[in-house]
């Protein structure tokens, strides 16, 4: 199995409501389904919150440097 990307994440959870809203999935596969939608919906959660951390830091990083770059008086 390939590892799992946010991308391949977020077209799972589409295929998963294609077919939640098509209204042919029996009663098991619905919960299945909203089962594996709640995981794969957790996890693009979890992959932003790295990301929105990663570009913290990564501003956090820019603002030392030029405080770095000015003079001092």
């Amino acid at each position: 199995m390939s590892e799992r990307t946010y991308e391949s994440a977020v077209a799972r959870i589409e295929e998963i409501i294609k077919r939640l809203d098509s209204g042919e999935a029996e009663l098991r596969e619905t919960l299945a389904l909203v089962k594996e939608g709640r995981e794969l919906v957790d996890f693009c959660a979890t992959e932003l919150e790295a990301v929105g951390r990663g570009l913290e830091e990564l501003r956090l990083d820019e603002l030392v440097t030029r405080l770095e770059r000015q003079p001092s008086d």
